[in-house]
């Protein structure tokens, strides 16, 4: 069986390098159309920030400090966390489809 990937990105200027442009070009990588600035979709997005207010609250001091603390606070992320945002996931697109693709409150 051929797994085929496909890979997401926003197109937001400032998240695609032309590097990273050429990398999968030259890799012939499948992306998939996405509109720039449109409302994220991802849960992962929810579990970075999670992972942000709990390495920021610790203050961590230095690079090697930073790395330990991302990598500890993200294994302490419950899997009923990801639960729960794959619950809400539904209510989350429609409320994106009735806004049209506008900002929403989730």
């Amino acid at each position: 069986m051929q797994v085929i990937q496909i890979f997401q990105q926003d197109n937001d200027p400032k998240h695609s390098s032309k590097s990273t442009k050429t990398f999968m070009q030259r890799e012939k990588s499948n992306v998939l159309e996405w509109l720039s600035q449109s409302p994220d979709l991802n849960i992962i997005e929810n579990l970075w920030n999670d992972l942000k207010q709990a390495v920021h609250a610790r203050q961590p001091s230095n690079l090697t400090e930073l790395e330990r603390l991302c990598i500890e606070e993200w294994s302490k992320i419950p899997p009923s966390r990801i639960q729960t945002l794959i619950k809400g996931y539904r209510r989350h697109l429609e409320a994106v489809i009735f806004g049209k693709g506008g900002s929403t409150k989730y």
